[in-house]
């Protein structure tokens, strides 16, 4: 190509020479080798042009002559030279996973009647009374290593006490009031260690017991029913334990505000994944072992990438924040609609029926509310400058339905828009 942009072409003879460069530099430099496809394209005075084609490799990560792997990032490419970026770049070829990694712990530290339990429980088996046929066992179902020890996934499971061999890995929960992290000031506050399913068992009733109760229509005595549906915090704790990065050390931490709960997971999200792409029940397993014995009825794991979706549907007002710079994975869970008022709620924690109100009468419409125009106001209620597209992506539905229905709000009197669509903002 010249200095204007034209193409200009090879002659023949650099058309012989080239070709064999590629093919030298594709078998020779770079391991292990790849296969590059080439395509010879007539242009023009009997000049040539060749097209390269390198398929995606199934050998990754690839080195060159010199043992270095280098790192494309847009039009440029880097040298990959720390741990951390070694071990991402093997978890996304599917060689390195942190649950599979050896711990210090010998299969003396198994909690021998939990993991009986489970054996009865689920493949109807007896747990083995020699030690050798325990460890084979434990390294037949991926829980141990080759050296006898449990590796990651067998301690957070089934040792008896995972938090002395990994202190580390446990769960920290802190309720403020307020809506800001206050230093000496909190309303309550606990760790959660133990066996993962005792950390998620602790983790939601902390949750839980920090959240208002609403009287949803029961009588005096009756508990109330949570401002936000249990299941919710379900899925998202669950999807914390089971794909947060444990390369990190470091705790998964749980922050109750009076407008929010944050949950917030050590490592971002794998490469090949956005937050749009979760949103959609698209998902990536960082640590495999974990997620198929957690299937295993060990925690509510109701399938595969759908907890992400499952929560939205219950609950739209969740936000995600992936922070790349600071290594973490946010969950931020709304909890105030109007200033700090909570949203209805009808007896079975689904939002209650409101009745359709004439702009120029006081009686109702005979109609009630939708659910879907229920949760276009409480959206609204927390973005109001939301538009229609925004709407439409947050609660999965078509922008023409979002449109249709937020005109019958119009027209009830019960939402209104002030300015352009560009800068005005909702009112409900």
């Amino acid at each position: 190509m010249s200095d204007d942009g034209s193409i200009k072409g090879l002659n023949k003879k650099d058309v012989v020479r080239i070709n064999q460069l590629v093919s030298n530099a594709a078998s020779q430099h770079v391991r292990s080798p790849i296969t590059v496809q080439t395509k010879n394209v007539t242009m023009g005075d009997q000049r040539i042009v060749i097209i390269l084609t390198v398929p995606k490799g199934i050998d990754k990560p690839y080195f060159d002559r010199n043992g270095v792997i280098w790192l494309k990032t847009g039009s440029d490419k880097r040298r990959v030279n720390s741990k951390e970026e070694l071990r991402r770049l093997f978890q996304s070829v599917d060689l390195l996973h942190a649950d599979e990694t050896p711990t210090k712990a010998g299969i003396d530290k198994l909690d021998r009647l939990r993991f009986r339990d489970f054996l009865k429980d689920i493949y109807k088996i007896e747990l083995p009374e020699h030690p050798e046929e325990l460890l084979r066992l434990l390294q037949n179902m991926n829980l141990a290593c080759e050296g006898g020890t449990l590796n990651l996934a067998g301690a957070l499971l089934f040792a008896e006490k995972p938090e002395w061999i990994k202190p580390e890995f446990i769960v920290k929960a802190v309720s403020y009031p307020g809506r800001d992290i206050a230093v000496s000031e909190y309303l309550d506050s606990e760790d959660f260690c133990g066996p993962m399913k005792n950390i998620f068992e602790g983790s939601l009733a902390f949750i839980m017991r920090n959240l208002k109760k609403i009287q949803a229509g029961q009588n005096v005595n009756a508990p109330g029913v949570s401002e936000i549906p249990q299941i919710v915090f379900e899925e998202l704790l669950v999807n914390a334990l089971i794909h947060r990065d444990y390369f990190i050390s470091a705790a998964i931490r749980i922050f109750i505000f009076d407008d929010r709960i944050e949950i917030i997971s050590p490592g971002h999200l794998p490469n090949n994944l956005t937050i749009e792409k979760i949103r959609t029940g698209n998902s990536n397993i960082r640590n495999p072992i974990l997620a198929s014995f957690v299937a295993k009825k060990l925690l509510p794991y109701r399938g595969l990438g759908s907890g992400i979706q499952r929560s939205l549907e219950e609950w739209p007002h969740i936000e995600f924040i992936d922070d790349r710079d600071g290594c973490t994975f946010k969950v931020i869970v709304h909890r105030t609609l109007k200033q700090d008022e909570p949203l209805s709620l009808d007896k079975y924690g689904k939002e209650a029926d409101l009745k359709v109100h004439s702009k120029d009468k006081d009686e109702p419409l005979n109609e009630p509310l939708t659910d879907l125009q229920v949760r276009i106001m409480d959206y609204v209620r927390i973005h109001p400058k939301a538009s229609y597209d925004d709407l439409a992506g947050a609660l999965h539905r078509a922008r023409s339905t979002i449109m249709r229905n937020i005109q019958k709000l119009k027209d009830a009197g019960l939402l209104s828009r002030t300015g352009s669509k560009k800068t005005g903002y909702w009112t409900v």
